[in-house]
């Protein structure tokens, strides 16, 4: 069981402040959404918690373990963030092979059934570069998923698909939160997040509450 806390986590940047007093205590085996309009602080929050940027104050612990001090990103993580982008001139089975090899967990096989499972052909030659936009976003989905990770923190997995793309992902989702996963996701398919979170949070000016919270404030 993993318990990720983000213990009183802000963040100034040129002076100005993008997260602000972010208190969270998240579980394995649950999705957690995140809503709110852009620039709210979302994508901020998930780059914070992944450890891809560092917090002005605060803490962002996993099991006890400190990020930064402990570890320098967050072990075991899957991550759909933006301007996440991969070799144009790559296949999809040739980027994500390459990005396998970085820590050695999963054979080629492993990696031609997640580009299956998220509805893709592994023998398809065509590059990245030549991909449609819902094609990008499968495969993007399928580099975070493919290892099986703890974490999965999804900045609009949804976006670019089509309805059958989006009912396959949404799926997924629900498959990896019955595997054990802890899942945040944001998004501003209202559906995502009404479908899929056991918890929703709402985001604004930085400031992250439950939505029970904003809605009965």
């Amino acid at each position: 069981m993993l318990n990720l806390v983000v213990s009183h986590v802000s963040k100034q940047l040129k002076g100005k402040t993008i997260l602000s007093d972010v208190n969270l205590d998240l579980k394995s085996g649950n999705v957690y959404g995140f809503v709110g309009e852009n620039g709210s602080g979302k994508t901020m929050l998930f780059r914070a918690i992944s450890g891809l940027m560092d917090v002005s104050e605060g803490e962002i612990i996993l099991n006890g373990k400190i990020l930064h001090k402990d570890m320098k990103v967050l072990p075991n993580l899957g991550i759909i963030i933006e301007n996440a982008g991969l070799y144009p001139e790559l296949t999809g089975l040739e980027n994500l092979k390459l990005l396998a090899k970085l820590n050695h967990k999963i054979s080629e096989p492993e990696i031609r059934e997640t580009i299956k499972r998220v509805g893709l052909d592994p023998e398809d030659r065509r590059t990245f570069r030549k991909y449609s936009l819902g094609m990008k976003q499968r495969i993007v989905f399928a580099q975070a998923i493919m290892e099986k990770p703890d974490i999965l923190l999804l900045d609009e997995p949804t976006n670019a698909l089509d309805e059958k793309g989006v009912n396959a992902i949404r799926e997924i989702i629900k498959e990896e939160k019955q595997r054990g996963a802890l899942i945040l996701i944001a998004s501003h398919n209202k559906e995502d997040i009404q479908m899929l979170s056991d918890e929703i949070y709402y985001v604004k000016n930085g400031m992250v509450r439950r939505w029970e919270e904003t809605v009965c404030s």
